[in-house]
């Protein structure tokens, strides 16, 4: 028996519905995912489904005594009081418990959450009230959950931890979210709203895009067909054939239903254009550190940090909320001075920053304003654009663009300040937590985009396919102040860790807690994949090499140079330093080559 169900749903706020007479529901012990693009109306739907929303028709049907509890994607206004006091006003009065059989309960979840029960909610960073709004909903003991993009702003323990949790005590599921790993690992069916219909797929998140990809060529097909016949007609009636004699009444009938079908088509929204306005070339070391320490109070952020960052690095920065990925990345760009080491920069750099709390965008102003202020036109790749025309690159219709920013969903936002950035020349991209928010279809035309970019990128993210897809390197706070390079993804790094066991940490405002693991080692549940940029990399390892070779040759030959002692002997000692630099690079390059090549080989066989 379903626990509940949709009969016959409309929603509308515009000309077209959100909702069309949709018809779905969820049985007991589903763990079901609704996906679709930003903007679609999938937290309508869950605000319907809970009751906080009414349809404009329709009838929502649930089981007597069925409790539904929802996480929504913003923390709430006007939560206050300790942490213990904020989980207990999630219980249900549905439920009957013994007073002390919910102390019980509710200890146990706090323990096994890692949270601080008597600390003032208020006080905790945006990480933390996510945790504790979780501890909130499951405290409930809700029979069925609703989670919108449940991961935002979780650190990779706790994304790890919730997962386990979920599977581990077979939770009722209906959930939005835009972390794939999160997705496949937890969905037992995947329904779609599209163009205000709902799609259910019963079957894995990797058959669905298969399925749907042929769904929508057969859509295609089918209009096409269907276009060229109502094409055929319209030119018949043209044609002056006399529409009243009685043998031509049903077909000018048949035509004029053709005529309103088509008018009825609800088109699919074309692709985002994502684009990126890459500045000039910057030098081939980008930021050198040595020895770098930072720390607040008694509590080391990085300690004893040395790395060299070369152009075209895609480094990954993973470690737990409050570790001090941020203060890392200030570290790193020049806009926090280190407690004792260097940071040195390389010359030609152009950064762009796209920061976690979006705070770039000015609510009180249009969509456009906050792009273009108020011209009309943006420079792009050297050439003049209209507003209109390069929103619509990032998906936004033309009666959104002149909304205010505030009225925007999260994944909008998103999109919007990627097109802000967007505009100015970058050869060092900084993006902390750009998939917060993102459509999966978005999300995959940025990770192509990245994988593509030939300039320098840090990237902050807890999701673990963007960072497989993107980086080539991770940096991660390992503890203590460690913070560790490892070479590849997030799959690599924990291949490369003797033992890894996620737990949660409790990170506090002013003192940022290291990373704690236990080893126990980890199994992966499938086989290892050879990467979009791992392919790319390989690709482009022959090119690199000879480049550094010939590189090499030229800084000989110089070096070989008599006059060089003679008119120029203080440059001798730097380019010996250069060629050392080269050497060791090349050396680099033919055992990341060997890598590469030997693990294509392993996943090939693995497949």
């Amino acid at each position: 028996m379903p626990l509940f169900q949709l009969q016959q749903i409309t929603l509308r706020y515009g000309a077209l519905p959100l909702l069309d007479e949709v018809d779905f529901q969820v049985d007991p012990g589903e763990r079901v995912c609704l996906v679709g693009r930003n903007g679609t109306g999938k937290t309508s739907l869950m605000r319907i489904i809970t009751g906080e929303e009414t349809p404009n028709s329709g009838e929502l049907v649930r089981t007597p005594g069925t409790v539904l509890t929802r996480l929504t994607q913003e923390i709430p206004d006007g939560l206050s009081g300790t942490v213990m006091e904020v989980i207990r006003s999630g219980l249900s009065p549905e439920r009957h418990e013994e007073e002390w059989e919910i102390d019980v309960r509710l200890d146990e979840l706090v323990e096994e959450m890692k949270l601080p029960a008597e600390q003032d909610f208020t006080a905790l960073s945006g990480g933390l009230k996510r945790r504790v709004l979780l501890a909130r909903a499951l405290g409930g003991r809700p029979d069925v959950l609703l989670l919108d993009e449940p991961t935002n702003h979780m650190d990779l323990d706790s994304i790890l931890w919730l997962e386990k949790y979920l599977l581990d005590h077979k939770v009722t599921l209906f959930f939005v979210t835009h972390d794939r790993a999160f997705l496949r690992k937890l969905a037992t069916r995947i329904v779609e709203l599209d163009r205000g219909k709902l799609t259910s797929w019963a079957c894995d998140y990797d058959t669905f895009l298969e399925r749907k990809a042929i769904a929508l060529e057969t859509e295609e097909k089918q209009w096409a067909l269907f276009d060229k016949k109502l094409a055929q007609e319209e030119a018949w009636l043209r044609q002056g054939v006399k529409a009243r004699r009685t043998r031509n009444e049903g077909r000018v009938r048949a035509l004029q239903q053709l005529r309103l079908e088509r008018s009825a088509r609800r088109e699919r929204e074309g692709k985002a254009r994502i684009e990126l306005q890459e500045g000039k070339t910057s030098g081939q070391k980008v930021i050198d550190v040595r020895d770098v320490s930072f720390s607040y109070g008694a509590a080391p952020v990085v300690s004893g940090l040395t790395t060299t960052i070369w152009r075209g690095d895609k480094i990954g920065i993973i470690g737990p909320n409050g570790s001090g990925k941020t203060t890392l990345l200030k570290l790193l760009l020049g806009q926090l001075a280190p407690e004792s080491g260097t940071v040195k920069h390389g010359t030609n750099l152009q950064v762009v920053y796209l920061d976690q709390l979006r705070g770039q965008i000015n609510d009180a102003k249009t969509v456009a304003q906050n792009v273009a202020g108020d011209a009309e036109t943006v420079q792009f790749q050297g050439r003049s654009r209209h507003i209109h025309s390069y929103l619509q690159d990032f998906l936004f219709r033309s009666d959104r663009i002149r909304m205010p920013a505030k009225m925007l969903s999260g994944g909008e936002r998103n999109r919007l300040l990627l097109a802000r950035l967007f505009l100015q020349p970058a050869n060092v991209l900084v993006l902390d937590e750009p998939t917060n928010d993102l459509d999966a279809e978005t999300m995959e035309l940025l990770e192509d985009l990245l994988v593509e970019y030939t300039g320098t990128l840090l990237l902050v993210s807890h999701d673990r396919m963007f960072l497989d897809e993107v980086v080539t390197s991770t940096l991660v706070f390992e503890g203590e102040g460690r913070v560790l390079e490892y070479t590849g993804g997030y799959e690599d790094w924990v291949r490369q860790r003797a033992a890894f066991t996620p737990v949660f940490t409790t990170p506090t405002e002013a003192k940022p807690a290291p990373i704690e693991a236990k080893p126990k080692g980890v199994k992966l549940e499938r086989p290892r994949k050879f990467l979009n940029r791992e392919k790319k990399e390989l690709a482009e390892m022959p090119a690199l090499i000879e480049k550094l070779e010939s590189e090499q040759t030229d800084l000989m030959a110089r070096l070989g140079d008599p006059e060089l002692y003679q008119k120029t002997p203080d440059l001798v000692a730097t380019l010996q330093q250069e060629l050392a630099s080269l050497q060791e690079r090349t050396q680099q390059a033919y055992k990341r080559w060997e890598e590469l090549e030997n693990l294509r080989e392993s996943c090939e066989a693995e497949a």
